[in-house]
């Protein structure tokens, strides 16, 4: 059932509304045409119950830019 597949993604990550964001851009990017859209959402939370969905490790660090702050004349 796919609310055993939801709590089982929630093991790690552990806010709703980010797990259905990420859930929603992995089904859009691993979708196959010709498929049911149902089995590629329960194929994604599958996937994200094995495994850090949000791992650190790979995220891209973010530099900080300054910005000049422009003063009306």
């Amino acid at each position: 059932m796919r609310s055993d597949l939801i709590f089982g993604a929630l093991t790690h990550v552990n806010n709703r509304y980010q797990l259905c964001q990420l859930a929603s851009k992995a089904t859009r990017k691993l979708h196959k045409p010709n498929t049911r859209l149902q089995d590629t959402t329960n194929d994604v939370l599958d996937r994200f119950r094995e495994t850090v969905p949000m791992d650190e490790s790979s995220s891209v660090p973010v530099e900080k830019i300054q910005v000049q702050e422009r003063r009306a004349a």
